[in-house]
């Protein structure tokens, strides 16, 4: 798959909330995914910790009011998007989250993501 090919189908999962999907398809097995420092889970390395990670995540969560995800920015082998979410965390109330999200793509993987959000 090509960047561009990958950028839409990463879009098209989170759009539709099947993040796993999205990770179990276009992922690379070695996969470094970097949150903001201080967050849990500020680095994960590899897909099973990525797919816990983000599991973990699902089970902190109570609702999801809303979420947003940009059209991708492609150069290169580097995709950008921008996403916005409206969570009701079960064990710290309600917020609203803005973030660029950043990935890497070789040999039709993703092989790096990395966030950057204000915490």
């Amino acid at each position: 798959m090509t960047t561009q090919e990958v950028a839409k189908k990463l879009v098209q999962y989170c759009r539709e909330g099947k993040n796993i999907d999205a990770i179990n398809e276009l992922y690379a097995d070695n996969i470094v995914s970097r949150e903001q420092p201080g967050i849990p889970h500020e680095l994960s390395q590899g897909k099973n910790e990525v797919l816990g990670k983000n599991n973990e995540w699902y089970q902190s969560v109570a609702e999801i009011h809303s979420a947003n995800i940009s059209d991708p920015v492609v150069t290169g082998n580097l995709i950008a998007v921008a996403m916005e979410m409206d969570v009701t965390y079960k064990n710290r109330g309600r917020n609203q989250m803005n973030e660029i999200a950043l990935y890497e793509v070789e040999n039709g993987r993703i092989v790096k993501e990395q966030f950057f959000y204000k915490n």
